[in-house]
């Protein structure tokens, strides 16, 4: 659950994919680039310049529209008259360099920069909006006691590892118990009933473990991407596409109540060889165990010493499994376009799905069963098994 929550505030709708986030990126440089404008030196003086011929155009212009204005009415043409011999155009045209510093001094004004630095970001960036549900993604962090989504994340990630480091221990214990059955079913002669009913227990375990855990984790996502913006670095960090963590029943159960017929059916194969086809051989062994009368039932013969070729059925499962992998080569394939397209972007998607302790619990239970029904089989084709198989149950 803990991963499940960790993924969710991962996923690429609350980073690369929400416009909340980009608002935050575009406010930040916006911000950045007003308080980085300074003129000075060479700068200072090209803009100088520029401010000089605009504000000398400008009078010029008005200057000649007024005078044809003026020209076209006598009372007009005296008051232009008049206005040339007192020389008002040429005197503004000497305060020129003075506006000029004035316009420069208002251009680096503090004051200034943030007036304009809250219009960009009202006009342009507050009202850029999306809907977007963060009903989930604020209730956990609010459950974790969390103060944003940053801190979540590395918080959640700890957790994790501190999950990890503890569960170990129980991980490394349960393919010890696999690799010692293994050993004992192939190296220790004439195994009595009690023997035979604690490894088929193993073997139950094992099962169960398969069943019930995570087989595969998939997790596809762009590990980093990074780009420029406006000469200001953007960068996206661990952005979920893609995740999926299932244990062989639960696969079932979902591909059951798709109401697809591929699906369905592809659920009932899965269902048949994963579920029913070792449970029923279990069962099988311990009443061939227990019930010496049975042996004879051709059911339970046939369950316990010939379904170990339909084993490679388990096979199967794990291809299927595995085909849900696939698909991040794609996601790997387009992203890599896209950045061919774009060469100011860099893109480094990655995948990591893994497989988890469900898979080598059940492959564990596919070979110790396996190896059971073998060596039962050899012990009653050679006579082996004689009272020790037979021996009532202390």
């Amino acid at each position: 659950m803990m991963k499940e929550d960790l993924i969710e505030l991962s996923k690429i709708k609350y980073g690369l994919f929400s416009v909340d986030e980009w608002k935050l990126i575009l406010a930040g440089i916006v911000t950045k680039k007003l308080d980085e404008f300074k003129l000075e030196d060479a700068s200072k003086e090209e803009m100088r310049r520029k401010v000089s011929e605009l504000l000398n155009k400008l009078v010029s212009d008005f200057e000649v529209r007024y005078r044809e204005k003026k020209s076209q009415q006598l009372l007009g043409f005296i008051e232009g008259g008049l206005v040339s011999m007192m020389g008002a155009f040429e005197q503004i045209k000497e305060d020129i360099p003075e506006l000029t510093e004035q316009i420069l001094d208002f251009m680096n004004d503090p004051e200034n920069k943030a007036t304009l630095r809250r219009y960009l970001i009202t006009k342009y960036v507050d009202r850029t909006s999306a809907s977007i549900d963060y009903s989930m993604h604020d209730y956990i962090i609010s459950h974790y006691d969390f103060m944003d989504r940053a801190d979540a994340i590395c918080g959640l990630n700890e957790k994790l590892d501190s999950l990890d480091h503890e569960r170990r221990p129980y991980t490394i214990s349960l393919l010890v118990l696999a690799a010692l059955a293994m050993l004992y079913t192939l190296f220790i002669k004439g195994l009595s009933k009690t023997e035979y009913l604690i490894l088929t227990l193993v073997s139950l375990f094992l099962l169960l473990t398969g069943l019930l855990l995570p087989m595969i984790e998939l997790d596809a996502r762009i590990s980093a991407m990074s780009f420029t913006l406006f000469g200001e670095p953007v960068n996206f960090q661990d952005q979920v596409l893609y995740y999926r963590s299932k244990s062989i029943l639960e696969v079932v159960r979902l591909l059951l109540t798709q109401g697809s017929f591929d699906l369905l059916a592809v659920g009932v194969l899965i269902f048949t060889f994963s579920v029913l086809f070792p449970l029923s051989k279990l069962i099988a062994t311990m009443l061939y165990f227990y019930f010496p009368h049975r042996r004879s039932n051709r059911l339970i013969q046939f369950t316990v010493f010939k379904t170990g070729k339909w084993s490679m059925a388990d096979v199967m499962v794990i291809a299927i499994f595995m085909a849900f992998i696939g698909f991040s080569g794609i996601i790997t394939e387009q992203l890599t376009q896209v950045e061919n397209i774009t060469p100011n972007i860099d893109i480094l998607t990655t995948n990591m799905s893994c497989l988890r302790i469900g898979f080598f619990a059940f492959t564990a239970f596919a070979v110790l069963s396996l190896l059971i029904a073998h060596r039962l089989q050899y012990e009653m084709k050679n006579g082996l098994n004689g009272e020790r198989i037979n021996k009532v149950v202390p």
